[in-house]
């Protein structure tokens, strides 16, 4: 038996990077899903390449608008009957010195983080707390425990997302819903790939197992968090960081 044998997912930001790596993980256990993903056309070419109708769908999603992420969840229900696992992946980075950032770029992290998680969230266990079951998992990070130079906005937004993982899961519990959370380090990505060289070099010092991690490392630990494995699991937070920050 698959470990999401017949189970229906939403990921947010599933097009590409991390959010992709989840899609595939997903499907290879037998589910079925949506990409919410604020780029249209890249979301239904990442769905083709996951075999497509039938087995996935790609909508365009902004997560901060409710429409949209209300949308993505009656894509899931309306396509494939149900929803099981709500992961809430999409991100941006405006990374800057407090001196430097402006409002803007503050806030436009916060909204896509914090207040789409909410959305995310919100919206599933809407759907999770009438059938009494289901699973969420919200991509937070390291910076929300140990936070960054550069990204008080990005640090703030992840830490905010611990903070709602736990309190909506004491509020949906005792209905079947689970919510955790993860926190990636250091992974291969095309966000991490436009570091220069000597901030890569200097983070990957501070991790014990010396080197980065992979984006189909983390999708396993999601897999886990979405699977009946961790079905007494709720409210928690896990690392995938090699070590780092321990």
């Amino acid at each position: 038996m698959q470990m999401l044998q017949d189970k229906v997912a939403v990921i947010t930001g599933g097009a590409k990077g991390i959010g992709f790596a989840i899609a595939e993980n997903f499907v290879a256990q037998g589910a079925k899903v949506v990409l919410a993903d604020i780029n249209a056309d890249h979301a239904q070419e990442s769905a083709s390449k996951l075999g497509g109708k039938g087995t996935a769908l790609g909508v365009a999603c902004d997560v901060t608008d409710p429409d949209a992420v209300q949308a993505a969840i009656e894509a899931a229900t309306g396509e494939f009957g149900s929803l099981d696992v709500m992961v809430n992946n999409a991100g941006i980075t405006r990374d800057a010195t407090m001196r430097k950032m402006t409002l803007d770029d503050f806030e436009a992290v916060l909204d896509v983080h914090v207040k789409g998680a909410w959305l995310g969230t919100r919206a599933a266990a809407a759907v999770m707390r009438e059938q009494g079951s289901g699973s969420i998992v919200n991509i937070s990070s390291i910076s929300g425990k140990v936070g960054m130079i550069g990204q008080t906005n990005y640090s703030a937004a992840k830490a905010g997302i611990v903070g709602l993982t736990k309190a909506a899961a004491k509020e949906v519990a005792h209905l079947g819903v689970r919510v955790n959370a993860v926190q990636p380090g250091l992974i291969r990505t095309d966000m991490t790939a436009a570091l220069r060289e000597d901030v890569w070099n200097a983070k990957l010092k501070e991790i014990p197992m010396q080197r980065a991690g992979e984006p189909e490392e983390v999708a396993n630990v999601v897999l886990f968090l979405a699977s009946d494995m961790s079905s007494y699991m709720t409210g928690c937070v896990l690392e995938i960081t090699g070590g780092r920050h321990i």
